[in-house]
């Protein structure tokens, strides 16, 4: 017996220790996994190598040539695997960003150009360019000084704050434009010009990130935003050759530019407004959350950022829609509640992170400090469920507020649930500088 269970011992330590080399040896015999595929006459290799990174090599490409074009084009300005790794609406959003950086570009030529006619010099167009670069990097640091304290309201509303800058820099080039017709206010035209171009550029800045960030899909926010700012380089190039072209012709006379700075200027402030339309920023702010509180309460489903980007007021963001209950957000707290209100709302909902006063004409919500995105939806909810129920009174009794608690309880996990599979990011809430209490 002891014999035995030696052999039977030995056996099984030998194969214990030897499956790991065995397959490792099966690996390399079979070798990495690799196999062809072909779609529109463009044949690839893909393989699979050892560490797992997948590599691509083509093998056979009988498209037409202007096929070939288009495809490194999209390689070369749109994400990897476009458009399958971006959201709804990055195409059109592309396409105008190149107008607008086109038209914007050839306008800043001509501005230019007038500055220097204005100062008593005869530039040539090469020159008008080569200044525009130092006259706008120059002004950069003033507009961030100014711009410092108005994050948090670019944060909430990013493509309001993103046609703002393109208007202000449309009225920085107006300016310069216009100054050969004021020269004994040369100094006072272009640097008020100049100041406004500045705060356009930083506010441009500032609200590119978010913007990115709603079309990116797979993680890929680094190569959205390489790709975008390749987009926005070239078509800047192109708009550089346009301004020179028409300094150099039909711009080279004040009615020329009067003439062509108007067009220039609507067809950059419409593209950067398609632009936005476009975008489906996916972050929660007063508009968008009474918007899908609204929609939700009329249909019971939940719109999509790509669904509701076409519904939001890009100009006039803080209006009140009265199917949410026409909530307000972020009223100081002393000019909404006094102290003993805030005391009875202490004892009727002490776990929620919101107040909620009602007046003549809307609802207060004011949030604590630490409220995210789903507290600002409870909030929203309790306010819509509370304007249904009671619609004549301008208080809000201890009745109605218990009943639409309830109701906003009892389907606040699914709706929850709705909101995020649609793409919200309800982690935060972002209400520009409205104020908020902590206890």
């Amino acid at each position: 017996m002891k014999l035995l269970d030696k052999i039977m011992q030995k056996k099984k330590t030998a194969g214990e220790a030897q499956p790991q080399p065995q397959l490792q040896l099966r690996w390399h015999e079979a070798g990495p996994v690799h196999w062809t595929e072909t779609s529109d006459s463009v044949s690839r290799r893909f393989q699979f190598e050892p560490d797992g990174q997948l590599s691509v090599k083509l093998l056979d490409d009988s498209r037409p040539v202007a096929h070939r074009v288009v495809d490194s084009f999209l390689n070369k300005f749109f994400p990897s695997g476009y458009p399958y790794s971006v959201n709804e609406g990055y195409l059109r959003y592309t396409q105008f960003r190149a107008l607008q950086h086109l038209s914007s570009a050839a306008l800043s030529v001509l501005s230019t150009q007038s500055l220097l006619f204005a100062a008593g010099l005869r530039p040539t167009p090469a020159q008008a360019t080569v200044v525009s670069w130092i006259l706008k990097d120059g002004m950069q640091h003033v507009g961030k000084l100014i711009c410092s304290n108005l994050g948090a309201r670019m944060d909430s509303e990013p493509k309001r704050w993103r046609i703002l800058a393109d208007v202000l820099y449309d009225f920085g080039t107006g300016m310069e434009v216009l100054s050969p017709l004021c020269p004994n206010l040369f100094l006072e035209m272009a640097g008020l010009g100049n100041f406004a171009k500045g705060m356009a550029v930083v506010a441009a800045r500032a609200t590119r990130l978010p913007i990115y960030s709603s079309f990116a899909k797979e993680g890929n926010l680094s190569d959205l935003f390489a790709k975008g700012e390749a987009i926005s380089t070239l078509f800047n190039v192109v708009g550089l050759g346009v301004g020179i072209q028409l300094a150099s012709t039909i711009c080279s006379s004040m009615q020329g530019k009067m003439l062509a700075g108007p067009l220039l200027s609507a067809i950059h402030i419409y593209s950067v407004t398609e632009e936005m339309r476009a975008t489906p920023v996916n972050s929660l702010n007063p508009q968008r959350t009474a918007m899908i509180v609204a929609d939700f309460l009329k249909t019971g489903k939940v719109l999509s950022p790509a669904d509701l980007r076409y519904g939001e007021d890009l100009l006039f963001p803080g209006r009140l829609i009265e199917e949410a209950g026409n909530v307000k957000v972020g009223r100081a707290l002393h000019d909404v509640f006094r102290p003993s209100k805030i005391n009875e709302w202490k004892e009727k909902l002490p776990e929620e992170k919101f107040l909620l006063s009602r007046g003549s004409k809307w609802i207060d919500m004011v949030l604590e400090h630490n409220a995210t995105g789903e507290d600002a939806l409870r909030g929203w909810l309790v306010a819509a469920y509370v304007g249904c129920m009671d619609k004549s009174s301008h208080e809000m009794s201890t009745q109605v507020l218990q009943d639409a608690y309830l109701k906003m309880s009892d389907i606040f996990s699914p709706f929850l649930a709705e909101v995020q599979a649609k793409g919200w990011h309800t982690d935060r809430f972002h209400d520009g500088t409205g104020s908020r209490f902590a206890w």
